[in-house]
């Protein structure tokens, strides 16, 4: 975790957390995203959910890849993190439609050109389509491009979405309880609604990715896309390009690092439907990606994560390239398993079936269990790791 603080992130957000521990936290405070009384109608049997994000380091990735290949298609995939990473938090509290998004995009118009926006509205546009087909209803409804070069590097590219669902639909991890399994689903793979094979790297843990994998090539290149004040031993300090082959996969490097963030929301609305009232929790495992679950535990509580899915081959070249504890990795990378589903034991298999109709791996990963404090266990050949 050395190596992250020094780049000026954390997995964990402590301070983030701190900083806002006396702010309002709406109606149910361990709800996996912003649950608030249904200020926009005023129906007691309503609620409004809110969430804020974006892509993160993953645009500056983005622009390293337009600037060494000439393809300005790649903003679209930044477009999609941003919604995406919006949308599945809010798939989490149980909303699968009628959301209303705006994007906020800050540039250096030096180096960010009219063409590389107009990319990135356009992926905007063709996810709300692809997800529309599935009934899941995004509405666009504008933003904000600001020109701020004095304040910005190259570009953030973040958005925020809300929705109005009824209290009856809600789904909490208040509900997370000893007895329950956890089914994960897999972040890599092709899903029915993906034009191409997806890395299954999301949006989290790219500002360590990027430095630990490409070559001080691009720290030549291209100064504009690290902070000056960082030590140079954690900048780009790995061995490869972009366009380097992925081992095991017809990927490179750079496209298997700006895979867009896979959306499970078709999984979960046909999950909705297969078992109504039956999913106690989800939890959508980006940021503290295996650890994610200890901000929402109620107290006394051990996860038990003793099964996750194999870890792709991305994954794996970044923990060989970069030389990272295994521990490390399954807290700042997702590893393969992103989407967690808590059910009862009889329940899991509806969960696993209905996940493969979109072409996505799940299993069985794991399960609740009491404990004297709340803690995430991780068990596999690659070692035993606890978080507290």
């Amino acid at each position: 975790m050395e190596k992250y603080l020094q780049r000026g992130v954390s997995a964990g957000k402590e301070e983030v957390h701190s900083a806002v521990s006396n702010l309002y936290h709406g109606l149910y405070p361990k709800a996996f995203c912003k649950v608030f009384p249904d200020f926009l109608a005023g129906n007691e049997n309503y609620v409004n959910a809110m969430s804020s994000d974006g892509s993160g380091t993953k645009s500056i990735l983005a622009y390293l890849y337009a600037k060494e290949t000439g393809n300005a298609a790649v903003w679209q995939g930044i477009a999609q993190d941003a919604l995406v990473m919006n949308l599945d938090d809010l798939i989490c509290v149980g909303a699968t439609d009628n959301f209303l998004f705006t994007s906020i995009i800050n540039r250096n118009k030096n180096l960010i050109s009219g063409e590389d926006i107009a990319q990135i509205i356009q992926g905007s546009n063709e996810f709300c389509k692809s997800m529309a087909a599935h009934q899941i209803n995004i509405h666009f409804m504008g933003g904000e491009t600001a020109d701020l070069g004095d304040s910005v590097r190259t570009i953030t590219v973040d958005a925020s979405m809300t929705t109005r669902l009824p209290k009856s639909e809600l789904i909490l991890t208040d509900n997370i309880k000893p007895g329950l399994v956890i089914v994960g689903l897999a972040s890599y793979g092709k899903a029915s609604y993906e034009n191409k094979y997806n890395s299954g790297i999301s949006s989290n843990g790219l500002t360590s990715a990027r430095h630990d994998v490409l070559s001080s090539f691009y720290a030549e290149k291209f100064p504009e896309t690290f902070d000056p004040s960082l030590n140079k031993s954690v900048v780009y300090c790995g061995s490869k390009k972009l366009t380097d082959k992925l081992p095991e996969t017809e990927l490179t490097i750079g496209e298997a690092l700006l895979s867009p963030t896979r959306t499970f929301a078709p999984v979960i609305k046909q999950l909705k439907n297969n078992l109504p009232g039956k999913i106690a929790a989800l939890i959508n495992c980006t940021g503290g990606s295996q650890t994610k679950v200890l901000h929402y535990l109620p107290q006394g509580l051990a996860v038990v994560k003793d099964n996750l899915l194999p870890v792709p081959p991305l994954f794996k070249f970044i923990q060989q390239e970069s030389k990272t504890d295994w521990k490390e990795m399954f807290k700042v990378l997702n590893c393969g398993t992103r989407m967690e589903i808590y059910v009862e034991e009889k329940d899991a298999q509806t969960v696993i079936e209905t996940a493969a109709k979109f072409n996505i791996q799940a299993q069985k990963i794991g399960y609740v269990e009491s404990s004297l404090q709340n803690k995430v266990i991780v068990q596999n050949e690659l070692g035993n790791f606890e978080y507290l």
